[in-house]
């Protein structure tokens, strides 16, 4: 749930005024519009825009011509398929994915793999909304998260650390997106890392749909140090639902550890009973050890060597739930929108 209401995010992101998007299409090859799949949370999801084409001039005029000062990738110019975010006439705010030049030659097999992420509509992921194919042009338009990377979160913050409580919602709300997903069909994530965690308005943590989908064609699945890598992925070089499972336990250990730690030496640290020293010393002792404890288990069960050795999503789901004891713990994120509003002394935040 969210953790709190502010009429200036309401201000910021006046997209919520306006629930239908504007540049609606004819969807390409006679696909039959995103039904929200049979989860009721996808159904409670009215401000999601059913999923469609976007015109190239759409989608300039949204990010002033993609410019640089737009990109909000954290990678920035070196990585290979850039992130903007840009501005519909509608007012709406939106995160485009920009891939390399023929990335995907064919626009027909982009077209079809983009329709069938963009038929998933869940509350625990920044979900697609559209793309574009003009000419070489190949992107992707989602929902735009304003509240930044976990990874940035939990790296690039030295004075403010995520609370214990939002460590664990995020660690259950991923795992709920990567159950949805796999209950509809779509069970492959590439590259699931804590740069794919996007926190929305709220101050709520949600899955990137971007990473449903590959970079290209025939690209890697992975962009990760090798060291972070699925074993199995550096044998054949093909992702498997198991593979996602591992990447999970990648986040698992930065959400403990508040560092990205190698799982082989992550489960070095497991087995020599050196639990205190995986925790992230910025959380100051405030946790429970019985919950870090499950976690850790958790985490050293999905980097099993052994693909079939690894929870599926169900499991994540079922060990994490009962852990999630505070749903209404408030995100720092929203604390830092409200205390911006008190300096401010807008009418709005009074």
């Amino acid at each position: 749930m969210g953790c709190c209401g502010s009429s200036f995010l309401t201000e910021t992101h006046p997209e919520k005024e306006n629930q239908q998007n504007q540049h609606n299409q004819n969807p390409p090859f006679n696909h039959p519009t995103p039904s929200g799949g049979s989860d009721p949370a996808g159904a409670a999801l009215g401000g999601v825009p059913p999923f469609s084409e976007f015109s190239l001039s759409d989608l300039r005029a949204a990010t002033n011509n993609f410019s640089s000062d737009f990109i909000v990738s954290e990678s920035g110019e070196k990585a290979p398929n850039l992130v903007y975010k840009g501005r519909l006439q509608n007012r709406r705010w939106i995160a485009v994915k920009k891939f390399t030049k023929m990335a995907w030659p064919d626009p027909k097999q982009f077209a079809e793999e983009a329709w069938g992420v963009g038929k998933l509509r869940h509350r625990r992921l920044a979900n697609l909304i559209g793309y574009c194919c003009d000419g070489d042009e190949r992107l992707l338009v989602a929902e735009y998260m304003p509240n930044d990377t976990l990874a940035k979160h939990l790296f690039h913050w030295e004075n403010q650390t995520i609370e214990w409580a939002m460590r664990l919602r995020v660690a259950l709300y991923i795992a709920e997106a990567l159950e949805y997903c796999s209950t509809e069909g779509r069970p492959l994530y590439h590259d699931l890392n804590a740069y794919r965690v996007l926190f929305d308005e709220d101050g709520d943590p949600r899955l990137s749909c971007f990473g449903l989908m590959k970079n290209s064609r025939d690209g890697k699945s992975y962009s990760t140090n090798l060291a972070y890598t699925p074993p199995e992925y550096l044998r054949n070089g093909r992702v498997t639902p198991e593979s996602v499972v591992f990447s999970f336990g990648t986040v698992l250990l930065d959400l403990l550890s508040g560092k990205h730690i190698p799982p082989s030496h992550a489960l070095d640290m497991i087995r020599g009973k050196s639990i205190l020293l995986l925790m992230d010393s910025h959380l100051e002792g405030n946790f429970s050890t019985e919950e870090a404890t499950a976690v850790i288990g958790l985490a050293s069960r999905c980097l099993q060597y052994e693909p079939r050795e690894r929870p599926n999503p169900k499991n994540l789901v079922a060990t994490l739930s009962p852990l999630n004891t505070k749903p209404d713990v408030i995100s720092y994120l929203c604390l830092l929108t409200l205390i911006y509003c008190y300096v401010l002394k807008t009418p709005e935040s009074l």
